[in-house]
């Protein structure tokens, strides 16, 4: 048992010994007296103080407080009857090694029972404010696994810590190994350590979300279907699946076509009329197919632009949005069916590519 602790014991035991003496001189029966007293003041705080404490936490507009003496009662009521048996345990003054024994056994056993109380505290607490990312805009539903498992290791590897403590098994040389360990691990695992910290980064920063559709620089294209901690993964319009490392998603450049202040996404249909074409009429013909059809949203407006004078051709341009980037391909197939059928009614010429030429002189 540490210096502390112990010292902690001596102190209560000196402030009991005058009450202890109305039940004699034999420690056995002081002893008994004492583990009976932890119990009953376990029961009384089990009874009237958490109660009381539950009524109270009813009249406030937190839930978080309600669930929180929840937790701490089961950890302080242990600890009540622990702290007596431990005391029971010195004024008796069995010896050593038994005392040590004893003392570390009921030390560890209330270091356990605050551990489990922390870990679930923790996740209430996490996945609390996880619920509402205005208190913290890191922590939500995607990042709510990579902060309760930093969390929970965190905790552990400090209840390992102080329960090797409670033996009185020194940790510098474990500390100093697990460092070298870490090193080596470090080196090794280099590619694994890029991809989880990007992935961190990654559920920290946000640039991109399940069910959003990305474009990455090497042309891939597809729904995200999972952000993980070592890779994420696109579903492309192929219906096939594309796990792409974290570090290469960390460092390359995301277009986010469901990003922005709304999901929509613009499209472009390019068409080019023959010189001559009345272009009003053009203008006329391409609204009405933009605004029949009705996957096109009315609000943007869709609209028309002459964009250029080509080699061959008139230039222009349909542009018009859809609800989702997931229908470009479905609506760009039926508006070019549309123009092409239209401008076939119509009489409107779509020229094509030609080159004229001029032959100056017949060979001999």
């Amino acid at each position: 048992m540490n210096e502390s602790n112990d010292q902690m014991l001596g102190n209560l035991q000196v402030s009991l010994k005058p009450y202890l003496g109305y039940f004699g001189d034999n420690t056995w029966v002081q002893a008994l007296v004492v583990i009976i007293a932890s119990f009953v003041i376990a029961w009384i705080f089990n009874g009237f103080v958490i109660n009381t404490l539950k009524r109270l936490a009813v009249k406030t507009s937190f839930d978080i407080d309600n669930h929180l003496i929840d937790l701490l009662h089961r950890p302080i009521h242990t600890s009540v009857i622990l702290l007596g048996l431990a005391l029971a345990t010195r004024i008796m003054g069995i010896g050593d090694p038994f005392d040590f024994i004893i003392f570390s056994i009921l030390q560890s056993i209330a270091y356990l029972v605050w551990t489990l109380m922390l870990l679930t505290l923790t996740r209430a607490v996490l996945s609390h404010f996880a619920q509402d990312d205005k208190h913290l805009p890191v922590l939500h539903t995607q990042t709510l696994p990579l902060f309760l498992n930093i969390a929970n290791i965190a905790i552990m590897v400090f209840a390992i810590y102080i329960i090797f403590t409670a033996w009185n098994v020194d940790m510098t040389a474990w500390l100093a190994s697990a460092g070298i360990v870490g090193i080596a691990v470090g080196f090794a695992a280099k590619d694994t350590l890029a991809n989880l910290f990007s992935g961190v980064f990654i559920l920290a920063d946000a640039p991109y979300k399940i069910g959003d559709f990305v474009v990455l620089d090497s042309g891939e294209r597809g729904e995200v279907t999972h952000i993980g901690i070592r890779s994420t993964r696109l579903l492309t319009r192929d219906d096939v699946e594309v796990t792409i490392p974290n570090s290469v998603m960390g460092n390359t450049k995301v277009a986010n076509e469901s990003g922005g202040p709304a999901e929509k996404y613009r499209i472009r249909i390019a068409v080019g009329v023959a010189y001559g074409s009345d272009i009003d009429k053009v203008r006329e013909i391409l609204m009405g197919i933009a605004l029949n059809n009705e996957a096109v949203c009315e609000d943007p407006e869709p609209r028309v632009r002459f964009r250029q004078f080509g080699a061959s051709s008139l230039d222009f341009e349909l542009l018009g949005w859809i609800d989702q980037p997931v229908l470009r391909g479905r609506v760009i197939d039926a508006l070019n069916c549309e123009v092409y059928k239209a401008f076939i009614k119509e009489k409107i010429e779509i020229p094509y590519s030609k080159q004229d030429l001029y032959i100056k002189e017949m060979p001999k």
